[in-house]
């Protein structure tokens, strides 16, 4: 099955996607000037269970037997040389340095089927390492036609934000080298932590994520994207494909399928569904169709009716693949 046209629809208005003509092959960035290995990547032709490593096996490199080149090379976040800049320190210097910061590309993350590049992000005075995911580089999905899957993560990134949660790690959308893209702050993650224990914890930072997820619908929560910090904050990332109106929700976070919510989580609920009908619900119709937040709202509602984590529905696989 060949892959849809990129086309972005806001009600019933068709939009021609203004990247369509640059959007690249994943494998053309690989000429630019980074430390990432040669290598070639099979034609994609779509993925029909909106998965996004498009390979019939869920292996994530999309090869037969999942294996990587030999002449891959591994990337020294801590040798990153930043000169005399500092770490920003707080919210405001996080905003100026994502927002103003130039991006200095190191390499790409090959375990990703979406260009997913790696570097630097410097002003004159601060400092931080980032991912950037150029829109050019996304394959396009049939089950997500719509808008870009930078769209998304920056959805997920103000839904985040509106919980007080901080599930997801500062995201803006911005120019760089390979075009406009979703630029992330990369979050070192606790390297004494097991993730395939982890995350079968009863932790309250993992049953926010569970409730985030529920919202934002979430399709790809596997283990790696799960990031627990040396603090005990965690973060998710690579939201790329959620908010589809679909129930799409794949997750490793079932443990509280069924159970009450906290009352935590229904404050938090009660405020995110006042906020999707004013400033929020405006935002994101900047990335989402109204049909996409129409139906965030709704899965809010439901979960405020229900009072309960989401189960399984058994229409959808419930497990993401590969789970970690």
């Amino acid at each position: 099955m060949s892959a849809p046209d990129p086309v972005s629809r806001r009600g019933d208005e068709r939009l021609e996607d203004p990247l369509a003509e640059d959007r690249i092959d994943p494998v053309e960035l690989e000429d630019a000037d980074l430390e990432d290995a040669d290598r070639e990547d099979d034609e994609f032709d779509g993925s029909e269970d909106g998965s996004e490593d498009g390979s019939e096996d869920g292996s994530e490199d999309g090869s037969e037997d999942g294996s990587e080149d030999d002449d891959v090379r591994e990337i020294d976040l801590a040798a990153f040389d930043h000169g005399d800049r500092r770490a920003p320190t707080g919210p405001e210097d996080v905003a100026a340095l994502l927002r103003d910061g130039e991006l200095d590309l190191e390499g790409r993350l090959l375990d990703a089927s979406n260009v997913t590049l790696i570097g630097a992000i410097r002003t004159d005075t601060l400092a931080a390492t980032c991912v950037y995911k150029p829109v050019a580089g996304e394959r396009p999905l049939w089950d997500f036609p719509d808008g870009t899957l930078a769209g998304r993560e920056i959805s997920a990134h103000l839904v985040s934000e509106a919980t007080g949660w901080s599930v997801v790690p500062p995201t803006v959308l911005r120019g760089g080298p390979f075009g406009t893209g979703m630029v992330q702050l990369w979050m070192d993650a606790d390297p004494t932590i097991e993730l395939t224990e982890f995350v079968r914890r009863d932790s309250p930072e993992l049953r926010r994520m569970a409730v985030f997820d529920a919202v934002v619908n979430n399709a790809d929560r596997k283990g790696g994207h799960i990031i627990p910090m040396r603090d005990g904050h965690v973060y998710g990332v690579d939201h790329g494909i959620c908010f589809s109106v679909d129930p799409k929700l794949r997750t490793l976070l079932w443990r509280w399928a069924g159970q009450p919510l906290t009352t935590e989580a229904i404050a938090v609920l009660e405020k995110l569904d006042d906020d999707l009908r004013g400033d929020l619900g405006e935002q994101l119709h900047e990335h989402l169709t109204r049909r996409e937040v129409r139906r965030t709202q709704q899965r809010v509602t439901e979960l405020l009716r229900t009072g309960l984590h989401p189960q399984p529905s058994g229409d959808w696989p419930a497990l993401p693949w590969p789970p970690f």
